[in-house]
């Protein structure tokens, strides 16, 4: 049976095998997946070990935690004296000196036992500093610790673009431009649908999962192979590879079209694309069933240009436009207007449309240069496409906080240790005063009643008195009295709460461009409208017929019914 993914249901602690995420700092956090035992030998004695700047974390210390909670780093030796040998047993005979060979075998077997995994691990020991929080892992906590292999699809960005297209559970996405997996984490969590179909299933309940309806689906492209058989590994080892499915293409050739057993297994709903020339795959995003256009292989990622083999194209005015994403007049392609800029294409014949023809798509494409943007439109508009918006986000996190201030606040830290009001800043000046006259005074001789200067046993209890009064107003005492105090405080609900904004905005990602791709209307769909729906010919006693609306009809049958009673004629002779 499979495992679930810990994305869709983490469970209320930290389990084995499982991946975790310690969140070290606002913008530092660290994927971690939970090992009872050390898989790769590194050495230490307390088993397995994370090793970040703020400590190192035995993942003894993390299985079986609470989510949320706070973990403190534990004292573990990461130099050569902390672990095992890891030399070879070759390398080790060299480095000894010449002895009898029977002494040579026993201490190969004696460097062999070093290398295995002791029976029983060290109990971690807590460190004086140092400490993580334990957070599940989630779209947005894996957005900021992934490896990048590329520029991701950060939160602020991925979760209008979800919201834009509507996704929610049961639908099917389209993914082209997977890169470090971002936006699929994110998809994966909006389309999931229940356990049932992913948790449980078997191989005979396979072909049965497929043709029922609701089943959440993410059908994610990427043209660079390396990075997506690293994908296909990340989505197994999370347990979304129920929802998920990696596909090596590029899409701008191919299309998205995946055809099993003669049939298209791919009706999408929803759309996004994270590619250099999106305009350049949008003519395989049609519903036409029968043709798509197809440009020749090796223009094709400089735009829609013409095939014409007397005139090629060239860099001329004339022809920038065709360059860029326009197309001559002359297409017969039935998305295409007759009087758009569109240059004529070939037909290539295709099976069927990758997209739903029940419902309507909602498309989103991800440019970082407004010239992809105006190319995009252009093919957009051509593909009949409506609704056509291009949208910027700009992020700005809000830091929400207690702000505490005053002298007591001296020695801690991210705190205001200025006077809170007059009154601490007078006493604060009277303390540095006294401090000041101590200080002068222990420097002169004492003088007696009759103004003689004092003998030397009085001086020396005047020297104890003043060394008394020096202390008590040093620093250091201070110090050492408000951190006596802190104890008995409770700065959780001390201080004024205050939010703050970032200094700077975040600087631009990408446009974001969406547009909605109507659902086809045919004539059959509009007579079973009318049929459902229309008034469709005589209907009651004082009705209009055909065309008129349920309110119209209501007034209608209201006037009539007035008149068969004669309020009518009575309301007109009273008039």
């Amino acid at each position: 049976m499979t495992t679930i993914s810990p994305f869709l249901y983490p469970g209320p602690v930290a389990v084995t095998d499982n991946l975790a995420v310690l969140h070290l700092k606002r913008d530092l956090q660290v994927p971690v997946v939970l090992r009872s035992s050390d898989d790769k030998n590194e050495g230490y004695s307390e088993g397995k070990v994370t090793n970040t700047r703020f400590g190192s974390f035995p993942h003894s210390t993390l299985i079986g935690v609470p989510w949320g909670s706070q973990v403190r780093a534990s004292a573990v030796d990461t130099g050569s004296r902390g672990r095992k040998s890891k030399k070879p047993i070759s390398a080790t005979i060299q480095g000894q000196k010449r002895k009898r060979d029977t002494n040579l075998t026993e201490e190969v077997e004696i460097d062999h036992n070093k290398n295995e995994e002791p029976s029983t691990l060290t109990a971690a020991v807590t460190a004086s500093t140092g400490f993580a929080h334990l957070l599940p892992p989630t779209p947005e906590t894996w957005t900021t610790s992934l490896p990048h292999r590329t520029q991701v699809v950060y939160t602020p960005d991925y979760s209008y673009i979800i919201q834009r297209l509507r996704v929610r559970p049961g639908s099917v996405v389209i993914e082209a431009g997977s890169g470090s997996g971002s936006f699929t984490h994110a998809a994966a969590r909006a389309v999931f649908n229940g356990f049932s179909d992913i948790a449980t299933q078997t191989p005979d309940q396979a072909s049965q999962t497929k043709s029922r309806k609701g089943i959440g689906k993410v059908w994610s492209f990427e043209f660079h192979e390396q990075r997506v058989e690293k994908l296909k590994e990340e989505i197994r080892d999370h347990g979304l590879d129920g929802l998920v499915e990696i596909t090596h293409r590029d899409v701008c050739t191919d299309g998205f079209s995946v055809i099993k057993d003669g049939v298209q297994t791919v009706q999408a709903e929803a759309i996004f694309l994270d590619l250099p020339a999106p305009w350049v795959a949008l003519k395989h995003l049609t519903r036409d069933s029968r043709a798509s256009i197809a440009g020749p292989p090796k223009h094709e990622h400089l735009g829609m240009i013409s095939t014409n083999a007397e005139n090629p194209p060239d860099s001329s005015p004339s022809n920038i436009g065709a360059i860029n994403g326009e197309l001559s007049n002359t297409s017969t392609s039935p998305h295409i207007p007759p009087d758009s800029t569109i240059a004529p294409k070939s037909i290539t014949r295709t099976t069927s449309s990758p997209l739903s023809p029940l419902s309507p798509i909602r498309i989103c494409t991800f440019s970082p240069c407004i010239e992809q943007v105006q190319s995009t439109i252009r093919a957009l508009r051509s593909l009949s496409y409506t609704s056509i918006e291009t949208v910027e986000i700009a992020a700005k996190r809000i830091e929400v906080r207690r702000e505490r201030v005053g002298l007591i606040e001296e020695g801690q830290r991210g705190v205001n240790a200025s006077p809170a009001s007059v009154d601490e800043a007078m006493g604060r000046l009277r303390e540095i005063e006294t401090r000041t006259r101590a200080f002068h005074k222990g420097d002169e001789p004492v003088p007696g009643a009759d103004g003689a200067v004092n003998d030397a046993e009085e001086s020396a209890q005047a020297g104890e008195a003043t060394s008394e009064t020096k202390l008590r107003t040093s620093k250091q005492y201070r110090l050492a009295a408000m951190e006596a105090f802190q104890a008995s405080r409770k700065l959780y609900k001390e201080g004024r709460l205050v939010h703050r904004p970032e200094p700077e905005l975040k600087t631009h990602t990408s446009y974001l461009t969406f547009a909605i791709l109507p659902r086809e209307w045919t004539a059959e769909d509009e007579a079973n409208a009318q049929a459902k729906w229309g008034a469709g010919g005589e209907g009651e006693e004082g009705s209009s017929g055909k065309g008129m609306s349920r309110r119209k009809e209501k007034k209608a049958r209201k006037a009539a019914e007035a008149e068969r009673k004669g309020l009518l004629g009575d309301v007109e002779i009273k008039a």
